[in-house]
């Protein structure tokens, strides 16, 4: 199955580092991020939890969930758990999904439908599964990223993702490339010049189809 932006994401009961989880109803009203990783004690994936786990209010500023997915069992997460709280500073407040069949690497397309985990496999044997997916309270994916295995994840880039997400759907604009919190947003090409003075006060137009305004 593709998953593409605005698709409803799979639903699926799991075993997690914090016991069973139904994925559908733990999103509840939230917005959640879930990020996955080929397997546990690998190096660049023990930096990348740790530094989820350090960002824990920025997450709960937001109103969102995190969610962290590996191809390994329930006791390998909370094994791995010393490690990522060791590297990262931080305690890991979030669940990790037992992955070990793969159903939700392949239910979130990271993996092809006759993958299978091998005696003795190498993380090379899941490298795909190392993607974020960013959700929203609707259940809708909004937002995806696939990252290579020798490349750590920037999470600053997710946060800021997040906001650029949530700045658009709760105040109906658009962000310009390299927008963060604070700087001008962008007025959709659908609201008139009349209606975007009444929403939004003083306006730039910089091109007939690109107008930005402060919030």
């Amino acid at each position: 199955m593709s998953l593409r932006i605005n698709s409803v994401v799979p639903d699926f009961t799991a075993e997690t580092s914090q016991g069973t989880l139904k994925f559908h109803d733990w999103i509840g009203d939230s917005w959640a991020i879930l990020f996955s990783h080929p397997k546990d004690f690998t190096p660049v994936c023990t930096t990348e939890f740790g530094a989820v786990a350090q960002l824990r209010d920025e997450w709960a500023k937001r109103g969102t969930k995190v969610i962290g997915v590996s191809v390994d069992g329930v006791e390998d997460h909370r094994k791995w758990i010393g490690d990522i709280e060791k590297v990262g500073g931080a305690d890991v407040g979030f669940p990790i999904i037992a992955d070990e069949g793969l159903e939700v690497s392949k239910a979130f397309d990271m993996l092809p439908a006759e993958a299978y985990l091998p005696d003795g496999r190498t993380p090379a044997d899941s490298a795909t599964v190392r993607s974020v997916f960013i959700i929203g309270p609707d259940k809708q994916l909004k937002l995806s990223m696939t990252y290579p295995m020798t490349v750590g994840r920037n999470f600053a880039e997710v946060l800021r993702a997040l906001d650029a997400l949530q700045t658009a759907a709760g105040q109906g604009v658009a962000t310009p490339a390299n927008w963060n919190v604070g700087d001008d947003v962008i007025i959709p090409t659908a609201v008139s010049d009349g209606d975007a003075k009444a929403r939004f006060g003083d306006f730039k137009t910089v091109l007939p189809y690109l107008r930005t305004t402060k919030l």
